[in-house]
């Protein structure tokens, strides 16, 4: 099952989220702050650009997936869901997002002062949150799954 998009959702809108819930942008994804950090730790400003761009454009490469059974799709069609509702600024997710934030900005900063422990530990506690984070989104889908089907 593929969920439709609201009626109100732009064109763009459409495409872009249909596009990044394929699994293969969001595995691919998974490695971008690791380089990143390697980028900027090793001042190689060709390989931070080529990086930056892929992220940027990453979300729009694959296809639309044929289903939602992929837990990296779920991930997306989540978070796609969680920005379209009124949630509280101390949310559970939020808080997530905001500890990951901050531990990637630390890993920037260690990253800069070539610090190399700290910066693999900031990356992976940043990952690692983000992954918490991704992982409630899936909840979050399958729970509005689950209603949509107790409801239809």
């Amino acid at each position: 099952m593929v969920p439709e998009l609201p009626d109100d959702a732009s064109r763009l809108d459409r495409y872009f989220w249909a596009r990044h819930a394929n699994p293969r942008s969001g595995w691919s994804r998974v490695a971008s702050l690791p380089v990143l950090m390697v980028c900027i730790y090793r001042r190689d400003w060709r390989g931070l650009a080529l990086t930056l761009l892929f992220v940027l454009f990453n979300p729009v490469l694959f296809s639309p997936p044929e289903d939602d059974s992929a837990w990296m799709t779920k991930v997306v069609y989540g978070e796609r869901l969680w920005t379209q509702t009124e949630h509280g600024h101390r949310s559970y997710p939020e808080i997530l997002n905001l500890c990951n934030g901050l531990a990637a900005l630390y890993a920037l900063y260690a990253a800069v002062r070539r610090r190399p422990a700290e910066t693999a530990l900031a990356t992976a506690l940043s990952m690692a949150l983000k992954f918490w984070f991704v992982a409630e989104m899936v909840h979050l889908y399958e729970a509005h799954v689950a209603d949509d089907d107790r409801s239809g």
